[in-house]
């Protein structure tokens, strides 16, 4: 069992049955299976991002600033990360928001001691506004939080996907999902786990990644329990047979 690790949920997890937006049933949903977890005993950190509400990406598209877009979607992991916080406390999890981004009144800054310390303390730290600069995103923010508080594993919980496959399987129906894979054939392949940058990051920090379907009732406890699911990525050149 994992004992200190980062979630990395995607904003549209958040959604739920809709196009955009907090789906609040949902939010609670996630918020339990969490719980499940923190009943463990491990120490949880959690990055959100934004894409049910804003993408930079999308800014940019529409001929907006590049940075100016990129921070409107660290605000939009704000908004998720507060929303997650009011699930899990008022099911008794305690938890605090984090933020890269001044905005006392509403989260505290993100300090690497003061997280340590919640962590010790017992409380779910949820990790906002990306890494505060634009141009990275939130598997970037996710990967560098991971190694600031020595984290074992970064958990990518995927929105109705099962692991990481050879190539898309909502347009290939012989697409074949990998059991293993390390992080170098993850960057040397770009099979799209997460961004170059995130993943050198897990590398040079030795932090595993298990990429798999959070939809699925169990699967985040089943992850930590390192049970088979989805797709273990190993920091390490050779794989583990």
């Amino acid at each position: 069992m994992y004992q200190r690790l980062v979630i990395k949920l995607s904003g549209e997890a958040l959604r739920g049955d809709g196009k955009y937006g907090i789906d609040p049933k949902t939010v609670h949903r996630i918020a339990l299976e969490i719980k499940d977890v923190y009943a463990l005993g491990v120490q949880i950190g959690i990055v959100i991002g934004a894409g049910n509400l804003w993408r930079g990406k999308t800014g940019e598209e529409l001929g907006m600033d590049r940075a100016q877009a990129d921070y409107m979607g660290m605000l939009g992991t704000i908004m998720n990360s507060l929303a997650m916080q009011d699930a899990l406390e008022s099911i008794g999890v305690p938890s605090r928001v984090m933020t890269s981004i001044p905005i006392s009144a509403v989260a505290e800054p993100y300090v690497r001691r003061r997280a340590l310390r919640h962590l010790e303390k017992g409380r779910v730290v949820i990790f906002a506004g990306g890494t505060g600069s634009p141009y990275f995103s939130t598997d970037t923010a996710a990967a560098l939080r991971a190694a600031e508080i020595g984290a074992e594993v970064i958990l990518m919980a995927k929105n109705n996907t099962n692991g990481v496959y050879d190539k898309d399987p909502r347009l290939n129906s012989d697409a074949r999902l990998y059991d293993k894979l390390t992080l170098k054939e993850v960057i040397t392949h770009e099979l799209g786990v997460m961004d170059a940058t995130a993943a050198s990051i897990c590398k040079e920090n030795q932090i595993a990644l298990v990429v798999f379907n959070m939809n699925e009732t169990g699967n985040i406890k089943r992850a930590v329990m390192r049970e088979n699911i989805g797709t273990v990525v190993s920091w390490e050149d050779e794989k583990n047979e």
